[in-house]
């Protein structure tokens, strides 16, 4: 281990060499959202911040809840394109660890702009603070940023805001980074797995931003989801909290993609299955009278059934295995 000249902390060998801590503010959840600004901090191997970059992006259509983001049509109308801010953000994102608050959020958005721009980030590995702050096992209320601030004693200037959100986080970061290195806590890195053309043919980047593809197609994820470390301690029950290890299946339509809950889940700790047996621990679908497979086998198993919502609640505070 590696000694921290700063705070005289042990420093293990292993960790990143540097970060790019991020917050993307955007038009809404859903797969064709789009980003509107994105702030990105810099920070060294130790979390001492080196620089930051704001930027508005515009979407190419409405912007969604202005009331949460304060960005309206007018104040977006004669900002860049993400094709023509893609150079500058991969710079600051190029050999770093992205550290973001619910970083699959935040990666999922940012790996879409990237596909739209026939571009590949070049990014390989993401860190979430929610996920940091319950390996630390920090005494918070919720997993909310302005709880992580509050106990740091970071003070929130402009929430929803990515420049100050990002600032904010990136505060909060540094402290946690120490202490899980005091600890020689194994940090929640998670592999970022670039969306891709099924039919695309490589070709070489003009920009030097990284490898382009020509799109031949719609464009989807790549997935291999990872199992969950943890032994499965059984089924769900209602009124209390999922544990990590928990096997989850999803059936039917979903208001969020598919793939941000499937993401979210497995960072909690959850194992998701692709399939519905005796050892399923829940199913999560919005329709539970549609008479698909899943569901029917749950009925039949008497596999515990909620919806997207109640689901999404659950996550929130997932108990340790």
């Amino acid at each position: 281990m590696l000694e921290d000249r700063t705070t005289a902390v042990p420093w293990p060998a292993a960790y990143p060499s540097g970060y790019a801590v991020v917050d993307v503010e955007t038009t809404g959840l859903a797969r064709d959202d789009r980003i509107i600004s994105a702030a990105v901090y810099r920070l060294d191997a130790r979390g001492e911040v080196e620089d930051h970059w704001y930027t508005l992006v515009n979407p190419e259509r409405d912007p969604g809840p202005v009331w949460i983001h304060g960005l309206t049509s007018d104040t977006l109308e004669g900002a860049p394109l993400f094709p023509e801010i893609a150079e500058e953000f991969s710079a600051r994102l190029e050999g770093r660890v992205l550290v973001a608050h619910n970083a699959v959020f935040d990666w999922q958005m940012i790996a879409r702009e990237y596909a739209r721009a026939s571009l590949t980030p070049p990014v390989r590995q993401r860190l979430c603070t929610i996920a940091l702050s319950k390996e630390l096992a920090l005494p918070l209320p919720n997993h909310k940023l302005e709880s992580l601030a509050a106990h740091f004693g970071v003070v929130q200037q402009r929430a929803h805001h990515a420049l100050d959100d990002a600032r904010v986080l990136a505060e909060a970061f540094r402290p946690s980074l120490r202490a899980a290195a005091k600890d020689a806590v194994r940090l929640p890195l998670h592999e970022c797995r670039p969306l891709t053309e099924w039919n695309a043919t490589p070709a070489p980047a003009p920009s030097g931003i990284g490898r382009q593809y020509q799109p031949q197609g719609n464009w989807r994820q790549s997935r291999k989801l990872p199992p969950s470390p943890y032994p499965n301690p059984g089924r769900y029950e209602e009124g209390k909290p999922l544990r990590q290890g928990m096997r989850v299946a999803f059936s039917g339509d979903t208001s969020t993609e598919r793939e941000l809950l499937e993401d979210r889940a497995v960072e909690a700790g959850l194992h998701v299955a692709t399939s519905l047996s005796r050892l399923t621990s829940l199913l999560v679908t919005n329709d539970p009278d549609s008479g698909t497979s899943k569901v029917v086998k749950a009925k039949s198993f008497g596999t515990p059934i909620v919806d997207e919502a109640a689901f999404g609640q659950l996550l929130r505070d997932v108990a340790p295995a």
